[in-house]
């Protein structure tokens, strides 16, 4: 089970999102990433291949990066790439959304987007240069870097978990209450009702 949750750690810090998708007419595509506080988050975008001067301008798309509070952190109007890149200020979903900026008629815009989080984003060959490692040190770093990145996950796991069966544990508070509220609503309806059928069929001396 460790091992399993250290691959899964792993492959969310390291993790490269080389995606390639569609654009069309009138949608909109988003990518999200959940992505804890501070953590590097760099990517790269282009429109794939326009044939011609007119296909440029059917084909630019606008781009729009949000952070979990609605907050823009990148925008660009009519481009066929782009690149974008911050470092988390709170834990999160990040969305990044897609559409073509002038649509026409059966305008389609495809995308290629590579999308890098944490560790992956780290530029080695700056970091050797400016600290003359190389070779199996400059591996040894990455390693460092790689363990120090699952630590700051898993702690990340443990916090979200914690956040989790908290709201879990007041929602059940609260419904417990409400069942308990409306319990008692009802028994007493069904008294006050059965109170005023007996006061109904005295008066009327049916009993």
């Amino acid at each position: 089970m460790r091992i399993e949750l250290v691959l899964i750690c792993w492959a969310a810090i390291v993790g490269v999102q080389g995606i390639r998708f569609e654009v069309g007419k009138t949608g909109t595509k988003c990518i999200s990433e959940d992505v804890h506080a501070n953590v590097v988050v760099l990517a790269n975008y282009s429109v794939i291949n326009p044939d011609s001067h007119n296909a440029k301008q059917a084909l630019a798309i606008t781009v729009q990066v949000n952070s979990p509070y609605g907050g823009s952190l990148h925008h660009a109007e009519n481009v066929l790439s782009g690149q974008f890149g911050f470092t988390s200020k709170e834990p999160g979903t990040y969305t990044a959304c897609f559409w073509i900026t002038n649509p026409q008629e059966g305008a389609i815009s495809t995308v290629d987007l590579d999308w890098k989080v944490g560790l992956a984003a780290k530029d080695w060959e700056t970091i050797a240069r400016k600290d003359k490692i190389e070779g199996v040190e400059l591996e040894l770093t990455k390693l460092e870097g790689a363990i120090e990145a699952i630590h700051d996950n898993l702690l990340y796991i443990k916090d979200r978990e914690a956040e989790m069966r908290e709201v879990s544990e007041v929602t059940n508070a609260r419904v417990a209450w409400f069942s308990i509220m409306s319990l008692t609503v009802c028994l007493v309806m069904s008294a006050w009702q059965l109170w005023h059928l007996k006061s109904f069929f005295e008066k009327k001396k049916l009993i």
